[in-house]
């Protein structure tokens, strides 16, 4: 019976991972809580692809923009990280303690990279940067 069980098992997690993987979707099935945040911060002419990562949990959500802006979201369309190789990407999405710590700290950097969890923010600067922030906006890590 255990043996039974654990093939029964095993059958419905290989059949679950084959179902999971990145497809690509149209800007219309992203969640409204992804959309409504590339509509207030880009263009939606800017989009030049959306990839949904079905994984076993939840999908998760990859938007491309022109200029090479990435922005990720998780499977409530809530911003879980934002990257761009050539433009500054948007201040006003950095919590406003952020944003006075860098400006004293870092006068004339740019942010280039945000990433939010449960548990921290993390942005990287124009000059390679790298801050960590726990969620009450203490500085954990600096890496150089």
């Amino acid at each position: 019976m255990k043996r039974v069980l654990i093939l029964i098992a095993s059958a419905l997690l290989v059949s679950m991972s084959a179902y999971a993987g990145e497809r690509a979707i149209s800007f219309d099935r992203l969640p409204v809580q992804a959309r409504t945040f590339i509509n207030n911060h880009y263009l939606v002419s800017e989009v030049t692809h959306v990839i949904m990562d079905e994984s076993l949990i939840r999908p998760e959500y990859k938007v491309y923009l022109a200029h090479g802006v990435d922005v990720e979201f998780d499977y409530n369309g809530a911003l879980e990280k934002i990257s761009s190789k050539e433009v500054q990407i948007p201040e006003d999405i950095i919590p406003v303690q952020i944003r006075e710590y860098v400006k004293l700290h870092y006068p004339g950097a740019v942010f280039n990279e945000y990433e939010v969890d449960k548990r921290h923010y993390e942005v990287t600067l124009s000059n390679r940067v790298e801050l960590n922030f726990n969620r009450k906006f203490h500085l954990v890590e600096v890496d150089y």
